[in-house]
């Protein structure tokens, strides 16, 4: 359930400087935890890929923003609005599912770490 957590608070944590630090508290958990607790490992990989690709999403829009100089936000922001609030109902609904030893996969993950 942590290692899904770990993600908000990252995020929260690293909010002064972009709020890059999602993937941070999963890469942790796996890294500590992937020899001697296969479940824990299990779902703290499962959190690092679905960081790693809502981090990859937002780093587009920011560059499609960017590129557009600016006149891009007006369609990136709501569609980083909606991909920030689906993420959040994603992390909870994972660590709810985790909490209750049920494994839980994130959908429309790109599974980087295998």
């Amino acid at each position: 359930m942590f290692a899904h957590l770990s993600a908000l608070a990252g995020g929260l944590l690293t909010s002064a400087i972009g709020g890059w630090g999602f993937f941070l508290g999963p890469l942790v958990i796996w890294l500590m935890k992937k020899d001697t607790m296969p479940f824990v490992a299990d779902q703290a990989k499962e959190a690092l890929n679905f960081n790693i690709t809502v981090s990859a999403v937002f780093l587009a829009l920011l560059v499609l923003s960017l590129v557009t100089l600016g006149i891009g936000f007006i369609v990136t922001l709501p569609i980083m609005l909606i991909v920030g609030i689906a993420a959040l109902v994603l992390i909870i609904m994972a660590a709810i599912k985790a909490n209750d030893g049920i494994a839980y996969r994130y959908p429309f993950t790109v599974r980087l770490i295998k």
